[in-house]
């Protein structure tokens, strides 16, 4: 894929309105052209189809969970801490693009074949993760896993999964309140502890 524009780059979320209401399937290159304002022959210029315009929105939905992930990551906190505030970037980089996320709900048997995506979300996401697990592990903040990879896998599956069903819903997505209920579920657990009432 070429270097996108600017100016054709800010565009290119009204596609994933369309997508997220017709689905891939259903969108011609031509309503493509018609919601963003980019001519049809612009599109075929940087992109070889609708696939490679839903990878572009999809890269560029994780390029800022990435940044804003490897900035978490090397700052200071015990690994719990920093958790917390990967899955707050998280939710919040979501947020801002609902369109672009219900697509993905729409499209992520396709989404998962997209190998450019699979391997920006290991980057991205889930070695940063397993890293913080590992850390908190060893500054005391947060149980040792078995597996850190399996346990990074599962976070990411249960931060993108509720967020999505707040976006297909049409939601507004209350950051605070979701991440609220995933650190109670992931931090504190289900089963009670002493002192709890049943």
């Amino acid at each position: 894929m070429r270097k996108i524009p600017r100016q054709i780059a800010d565009r290119l979320p009204a596609a994933a309105d369309l997508f997220a209401e017709k689905g891939l399937n259903d969108s011609k290159i031509e309503d493509v052209a018609a919601v963003t304002g980019v001519p049809k022959a612009t599109l075929y210029y940087y992109f070889t189809g609708k696939e490679e315009i839903l990878a572009y929105l999809l890269e560029d939905l994780l390029t800022d969970i990435a940044d804003a992930v490897a900035a978490i990551v090397h700052t200071d906190g015990t690994g719990a801490e920093r958790l917390e505030l990967v899955i707050g970037a998280q939710l919040r980089a979501m947020a801002q693009r609902p369109a672009v996320c219900r697509a993905l709900i729409g499209e992520l048997g396709r989404a998962a074949r997209m190998p450019v995506i699979a391997e920006m979300i290991n980057t991205a996401y889930q070695q940063p993760v397993e890293a913080l697990l590992v850390a908190g592990a060893r500054d005391g903040s947060l149980v040792a896993q078995p597996d850190p990879r399996s346990a990074s896998m599962a976070l990411f599956g249960a931060v993108t999964i509720n967020a999505l069903m707040y976006l297909v819903a049409d939601q507004p997505l209350d950051e605070t309140a979701v991440a609220g209920t995933l650190r109670a579920v992931m931090f504190d657990g289900l089963r009670p502890r002493r002192g709890d009432r049943a």
